[in-house]
């Protein structure tokens, strides 16, 4: 069975603080969102939603969500076309769940292909 990759922004104080957190194969690893692109394929968006519901209530933030994903690749940032990709989001201060567009909720749904820009996620579905 292929072991899946878990990415997610680490929001933890720290070293690193505000870096995309990447679980694999072959262990944990941290990159800063300034120096790296991340091309994720086989996606699926994941959320603890009882947890996000406590967040949007006031609670102090904790993990919650995360991009379930096949493949990780790490490249050189470059252009992407962001009109041809949807723009994933997630901040459980303002939605408990992932949302695309106004507010759509996306918690579970499969994305072909998601890419990190900065700080943001873009993604192409089938």
């Amino acid at each position: 069975m292929k072991r899946l990759y878990k990415v997610r922004f680490n929001l933890g104080k720290g070293k690193n603080y505000m870096k995309w957190k990447v679980e694999g194969p072959d262990g944990i690893h941290y990159y800063n969102p300034d120096e790296v692109q991340i091309v994720m394929n086989g996606c699926q968006l994941k959320n603890q939603k009882k947890t996000a519901l406590k967040i949007l209530a006031g609670a102090h933030k904790t993990v919650c969500a995360w991009i379930r994903c096949e493949t990780v690749d790490i490249q050189q940032p470059n252009t992407v076309d962001l009109d041809n990709y949807i723009h994933l989001n997630y901040n459980p201060r303002v939605l408990p769940h992932w949302f695309i567009n106004d507010g759509m909720n996306a918690d579970g749904m499969v994305v072909e292909q998601i890419i990190s820009v900065g700080r943001k996620l873009i993604g192409k579905s089938k």
